[in-house]
């Protein structure tokens, strides 16, 4: 399996108060990870440091085998590509601008090909192109953000809680998305609150607590393990 991104002694402090304690994760191409935790336990803080947007206290990120540069742009450029907790959409700009902006760093021909994909993929986003992104609902904000995400072709898709206050047909609908990109080969690293839905579609995933990994596995043992279910799944 070829290794995409490989996190090692990750460290994140704020003002002297330590957020993630040395975590280690790695990601192999066409795999689907999550990372699961309680409010607060650092998930957050590990996607903006491994998109370029917070810098780390130590530790070292790579993507694709080299040292990750320490600009968010660079690693965009790279196709490491964060869909933002609370969406970031360009709110005075139209659907379609918000699209396009996905594919601003592209130069090859396929960018209208691209286009009718997402609009098979977000049958809402399509009958809301002219429309002002910051008019839209909740949800269709959410499938925005993704689709502006997946225009330009990431290599590596960083998901921030996009089931965060949905409504949970929205979320289901989300979701689809999610596994359905996923089945056709795109890589995702999702931080999710909501940890039953993140490991049914989990190849692997991670449980971080106080800034520290405690348990890794498969989606579907960590689903059936008593300490996941007691602290996440509520049973």
């Amino acid at each position: 399996m070829h290794n995409l991104l490989k996190v090692s002694h990750l460290k994140i402090a704020y003002g002297g108060i330590s957020a993630v304690k040395g975590i280690n994760i790695e990601i192999n191409q066409g795999e689907l990870i999550s990372l699961i935790g309680s409010n607060g336990a650092g998930k957050t803080s590990t996607l903006k440091a491994i998109a370029g947007v917070l810098k780390p206290l130590s530790g070292s990120i790579e993507f694709q085998e080299n040292q990750a540069p320490a600009n968010s742009y660079e690693l965009a450029a790279m196709g490491l590509v964060l869909v933002p907790e609370g969406r970031g959409i360009f709110q005075r700009m139209s659907v379609l601008e918000n699209l396009m902006m996905g594919a601003y760093l592209r130069k090859d021909a396929e960018i209208s090909t691209d286009l009718e994909k997402m609009y098979t993929l977000f049958p809402r986003i399509k009958e809301r192109l002219k429309q002002l992104a910051g008019t839209l609902s909740g949800g269709e904000q959410q499938m925005l953000s993704l689709a502006r995400a997946l225009m330009s072709r990431p290599k590596l898709l960083l998901l921030d809680e996009p089931s965060m206050g949905l409504a949970p047909m929205m979320v289901q609908t989300i979701f689809d998305v999610i596994k359905k990109i996923h089945s056709e080969g795109m890589t995702i690293f999702l931080v999710e609150q909501n940890a039953r839905l993140a490991l049914a579609i989990s190849d692997r995933a991670y449980v971080l607590e106080s800034g520290e990994i405690t348990l890794e596995g498969t989606g579907a043992n960590l689903v059936k393990d008593p300490r996941v279910s007691s602290a996440y799944l509520g049973e």
